[in-house]
């Protein structure tokens, strides 16, 4: 979006204009640097033609209510405002206070509030940032005011809890992408050739990958709270302590089947088998919850533009290494495993 403002003696007129490369479901500017007290304008078209202008503040990174007396009072310009398909221009005249140069932040959001009144819910932005206005620009001597602009196209320095987000990404991706599929390939590939191959296993999945998915997670917690937000409050999150809590139970899992092997046991313990597939389960759901934190939580949490394209062409690589790799496991040494372990239970 850009963001122009006419100055004249006693107001100024700001028109808040789409770029074209997404329908406008409403655009919103504050004064200020960040989001959390700044007084906001937001505004919006109607289904009936009709254009809505609320003023708001926010106490964190959330919605932000209605103020009943904003410390200016902005006015809808409905004649110089339109909206159609993608191409979207808002208008209003707010006191001029004398400023040359004005900090202000900008959100845009597609999807329209869908009521007229100026308390009415609206979904996240997704673009949204901070810019600089001059407002000491001249014009050409036939208009009566000055003029700044600014188009609001570059992504702002990250805020502190979007730092939290990607520290917590890239964490988690590491615990759980790197050093569990590492661990369940070195069992799958070592079990034949050494018995010290659950040594290795071990410290993979529970002494390296435990302190590094408690930090991951952590962080996403901490990003949470940060940013004032909900927890549990999207399918991310819920999925995210769903796995967290499955990790646990299958690394107690792990330490039942090694501690407390059953006696007398003519075949291959059903738990052995309920190990493999939890632990094949929750690297599943762990490529899963990646893409869909880096895909869709991280526009949804900030904003922000999507990823870049390689992050996807990665994700899918490794989506397709890791079971190549793992099946290839399975067709080369299983039947020696099986055949290990009946020659180890006739020896018991």
């Amino acid at each position: 979006m850009c963001i122009t403002a006419l100055v004249s003696d006693t107001t100024v007129e700001y028109k808040l204009a789409s770029r074209g490369g997404r329908e406008a479901g409403w655009m919103a500017m504050g004064f200020g640097t960040e989001m959390v007290g700044s007084p906001m304008v937001i505004m919006w078209k109607n289904s009936d033609g009709t254009f809505t202008i609320s003023q708001r503040e926010a106490t964190a990174e959330v919605q932000p209510v209605v103020v009943s007396s904003p410390p200016r009072v902005a006015t809808l310009q409905s004649t110089l405002s339109s909206a159609s398909g993608t191409d979207a221009t808002f208008v209003f005249t707010i006191d001029a206070n004398g400023d040359t140069e004005q900090d202000i932040i900008y959100a845009f959001g597609s999807v329209n509030p869908g009521s007229s009144n100026s308390d009415a819910d609206f979904t996240q932005h997704l673009d949204a940032g901070s810019l600089q206005l001059n407002l000491a620009g001249t014009v050409d001597t036939s208009s009566s005011g000055s003029t700044g602009s600014s188009a609001a196209s570059g992504d702002p320095p990250l805020r502190s809890y979007e730092r939290l987000i990607v520290a917590h990404g890239i964490v988690c991706t590491v615990g759980f992408l790197l050093l569990l599929p590492f661990g369940s390939l070195l069992a799958r590939y070592l079990r034949t050739f050494t018995p010290t191959w659950y040594t290795g296993h071990w410290i993979s999945q529970f002494a390296l990958a435990g302190p590094v998915i408690i930090t991951g997670v952590a962080l996403g917690i901490a990003s949470v709270a940060n940013a004032g937000a909900v927890h549990l409050d999207d399918d991310h999150k819920k999925w995210g302590v769903a796995i967290f809590v499955l990790y646990f139970v299958q690394c107690g899992l792990g330490a039942v089947i090694h501690w407390f092997k059953p006696k007398g046991s003519t075949g291959r313990p059903p738990q052995n088998y309920l190990h493999a597939v939890i632990g094949l389960l929750l690297i599943g759901l762990a490529f899963y919850q990646v893409r869909s934190g880096y895909d869709d939580e991280w526009q949804e949490a900030t904003g922000r533009n999507p990823l870049p394209n390689g992050v996807d062409i990665v994700f899918w690589i490794w989506v397709a290494i890791v079971p190549v790799l793992y099946i290839a496991g399975l067709l080369l040494f299983l039947r020696k495993q099986y055949r290990q372990e009946a020659e180890a239970r006739k020896g018991q």
